[in-house]
């Protein structure tokens, strides 16, 4: 039986250029649920808290993963890929040894939301090549069963398989229940966290509202009740070291050091020097 464990708030960050972000995993209330090393919440009705965007900036090491619910954010890379994305897309890039790149939001009705996930990578793999999957709304996988709406980004899920490529196991839906209940079936042993960002859900008889953030322990299936909508994610923990540093996550305090000689020697990335010479932004 699985149950929610710990129920986590953000905090209101500043990241980029001054884009005003909820922070829910990646403080230091809540540092690390292996492998997940961040998750943020970026939703903004004024332009002046996210029209600054991302600006470029590095990575090695680690996965990140944007999922837009609301407005266009505009990437671009040092290794040449390009891509807008708009309501209900989803960005997933593996830095690998590393990349460049930029983020610059565009208005939608003068609103922009999202969610930004930081997955971690086993040491055998940090230094993988760089990846990139922009994968538009349309190709989600989406799918009605019991009245209970999924859009299915990674993984399986009652016989459907969701788009995204991963190099480890990771499952990521959406769910809206409308009323009732639903039961998810989950791994044993994997991580799973469960976000809600619409109405009020609860399991095992603890609720969770928009904003809350459950880490779900437990052996078996999950059995969500309520209304609402939420995102979850589940995956096997690593059970390895990490060290991190800003844009930067790999395993030993010696592979950190060595990313930042690399970024300001101008080797992190292919075509370093010309991506940041053009300002990012296409």
């Amino acid at each position: 039986m699985r149950c929610i464990s710990r129920v986590i708030s953000g905090r209101k960050v500043s990241d980029g250029a001054g884009v005003d972000i909820c922070r829910v995993i990646g403080h230091p209330g809540a540092d690390y649920i292996d492998p997940i090393l961040m998750f943020d919440d970026f939703r903004n009705d004024d332009p002046a808290g996210y029209v600054s965007g991302f600006p470029p900036h590095p990575h090695r090491g680690f996965e990140t993963v944007t999922y837009m619910l609301k407005g266009k954010m505009r990437h671009r890379d040092s290794c040449g890929n390009a891509g807008l994305l708009e309501d209900g897309a989803v960005q997933w890039m593996t830095a690998g040894h590393g990349i460049l790149h930029s983020e610059m939001p565009e208005q939608t009705d003068g609103s922009l939301w999202g969610f930004q996930i930081w997955l971690n990578l086993p040491q055998r793999i940090q230094m993988s090549e760089p990846r990139y999957q922009d994968i538009p709304a349309s190709n989600i996988t989406e799918f009605i069963q019991n009245d209970v709406a999924y859009r299915l980004v990674s993984g399986e899920l009652f016989g459907h398989v969701g788009p995204a490529k991963t190099h480890l196991p990771v499952l990521m839906v959406d769910i809206k229940l409308t009323c009732g209940a639903v039961t998810i079936p989950l791994t044993d042993g994997d991580t799973t966290i469960l976000f809600c960002f619409d109405g009020k859900l609860s399991i095992e008889g603890r609720t969770i509202e928009d904003g809350d953030l459950a880490v779900i322990e437990g052996m078996g299936d999950v059995t969500l009740n309520g209304s609402g909508r939420s995102l979850l994610i589940s995956s096997a923990p690593l059970n390895e070291p990490i060290a991190r540093h800003g844009p930067f996550v790999l395993s030993t305090e010696g592979e950190l050091r060595q990313a930042f000689i690399d970024y300001q020697s101008g080797r992190l990335a292919p075509n370093q020097a010309e991506f940041l010479a053009s300002g990012g932004p296409g």
